[in-house]
């Protein structure tokens, strides 16, 4: 993986990722087709089984349980809405599988200074007629002003989750990849003047990096050496907490791809209304991608060749925004 987007070698990652769900699912008596085994529910179930299968005795219980879940998810598979011919990436109903992703990353959150009991609740909701619409929209506009990463995200997806509730912005889970949340009020006009769909277009960049991240981490070339002792935490652009350098590498990459979508947006109509807006949010977005790679390259002994080969288009990317 690089910084500039690869639709064919996302198709790769994707295909060999899903042929170890199918391994792991048969693992436990568990079998899926090629497409059954792309769609988060199966990806889901198929870490649920490594769990059971690493006992000595596997639970027969939990195993039967895995099979009602499998049945549950096919049915949430054929439930979901008609992916348009060129863009198969569906707009996904609360389920199960994505419910229990909202969970464990509600429970992830760092608690802030004085609180008390659970942060406030972030829930998947469906998607209405207008947020298809915008979606409709941010679709087109990637297709115009970066067709590569359109094609990309076209290969990386499966579900587009929309989140309720003030706590959590966006995110991917490794557990059920392939899905990626977004916060529903991405959708529409921000306080910084920014479009709906174009907000949505860099939430779609953002969280669509992730996912490729992931992918190319288990599937091709590794970005980082394996940690001796205690990884270090470092100070990160994206998040307040510190964060391994594995998440610091992929903000890295995430943040190259958001300042070459408002670098592409800003050459596609210098005369649009939104320009300033735009504008603005490159800036501070090329000020985040400068920041985490300086951190980055303090610890480039930690990158593998591949890397630091990432690190150093991800430098340019930022010497070039910063002119």
């Amino acid at each position: 993986m690089h910084i500039a987007p690869d639709a064919r070698r996302s198709a790769e990652e994707r295909t060999t990722l899903a042929r170890m769900t199918r391994s792991a699912l048969a693992r436990a008596g568990l079998t899926v087709t090629s497409a059954e085994a792309r769609h988060p529910a199966a990806v889901e179930i198929a870490h649920l089984a490594q769990g059971v299968l690493r006992a000595d005795a596997p639970d027969r219980e939990r195993l039967a349980r895995l099979g009602r879940m499998l049945d549950q998810a096919r049915a949430c598979i054929a439930a979901a809405p008609p992916s348009t011919p060129t863009w198969p990436v569906d707009r996904a109903a609360p389920g199960p599988h994505l419910e229990r992703s909202v969970a464990r990353a509600r429970n992830s959150l760092p608690r802030q200074k004085g609180a008390a009991g659970t942060p406030p609740e972030s829930t998947v909701v469906a998607w209405r007629e207008r947020d298809s619409g915008t979606l409709r929209e941010t679709v087109g506009l990637l297709a115009a002003v970066w067709p590569e990463a359109h094609a990309e995200l076209g290969e990386s997806l499966a579900q587009i989750a929309l989140l309720d509730g003030p706590t959590i912005d966006g995110f991917t889970d490794f557990t059920v990849h392939g899905a990626v949340f977004v916060r529903r009020d991405r959708l529409s006009p921000g306080p910084d003047a920014l479009p709906g769909p174009v907000r949505l277009a860099e939430a779609l960049v953002h969280e669509g990096t992730h996912t490729r991240c992931n992918a190319a981490s288990v599937a091709a070339e590794p970005f980082l050496r394996p940690a001796r002792g205690d990884a270090p935490l470092v100070a990160t652009p994206l998040r307040i907490d510190p964060r391994p350098l594995t998440g610091l590498f992929q903000q890295v990459v995430v943040l190259s791809r958001s300042v070459l979508l408002y670098r592409r947006l800003l050459d596609m109509d210098a005369r649009a209304p939104d320009t300033a807006a735009v504008r603005s949010r490159h800036t501070q977005l090329t000020r985040s991608v400068t920041e985490g790679v300086r951190t980055l390259a303090d610890h480039r002994e930690a990158l593998t060749g591949h890397g630091v080969a990432v690190l150093e288009e991800a430098a340019a990317v930022a010497r070039v925004a910063t002119r």
